[in-house]
């Protein structure tokens, strides 16, 4: 397994919409371990495959408190079932910020799982945002998307500054 570089905002390439996966293979399955072992270790509670530029439609998460609970979304979907709910989130191609994000409570989600076997099971709380918010990414937007443009602004230019700074001192 490998450690998979996460890009940052504003990196365009974060903006780019991601594409079905067309066959579940032993390169699909390499890219979930691979993107599950670059969550844990950043920490990160999701990641989808946009962010360490592989624009297929792929997502691992795990909320569990142990780590130990890893779930492979391979060409998800979602819909509303009831309700809204406010988190602060944070991501790991914008760290360091978190704000309140509001989506909905309760959902019902489709996906493949790491062999291609199709399931579906109903989410709420922090499994719902987390799901929300990775699926985002693969439609080439960010949870910052979910703020105003000043708060947006502010952190694009922190980030882009501490790009800079980590370059200068390399």
């Amino acid at each position: 397994m490998a450690i998979l570089d996460i890009l940052e905002f504003p990196d365009p390439r974060l903006r780019t919409k991601a594409k079905p996966v067309t066959k579940v293979d032993e390169k699909i399955r390499k890219l979930t371990d691979d993107m599950l072992q670059t969550m844990y270790q950043a920490p990160g509670i999701g990641l989808a495959a946009t962010q360490v530029n592989v624009h297929q439609r792929i997502v691992v998460i795990d909320v569990s408190e142990e780590k130990d609970s890893p779930l492979i979304l391979i060409n998800p979907e979602f819909e509303i079932l009831e309700g809204e709910q406010d988190y602060d989130e944070g991501c790991l191609s914008v760290p360091g910020h978190y704000e309140t994000v509001t989506r909905a409570e309760k959902i019902l989600l489709k996906a493949l799982d790491r062999d291609g076997n199709p399931y579906e099971m109903e989410c709420d709380g922090l499994l719902s945002t987390c799901i929300q918010h990775e699926l985002d990414h693969l439609d080439g937007k960010l949870f910052v998307d979910h703020i105003s443009k000043l708060k947006r602004e502010r952190i694009r230019k922190k980030l882009v500054k501490e790009q800079k700074e980590r370059v200068r001192v390399r």
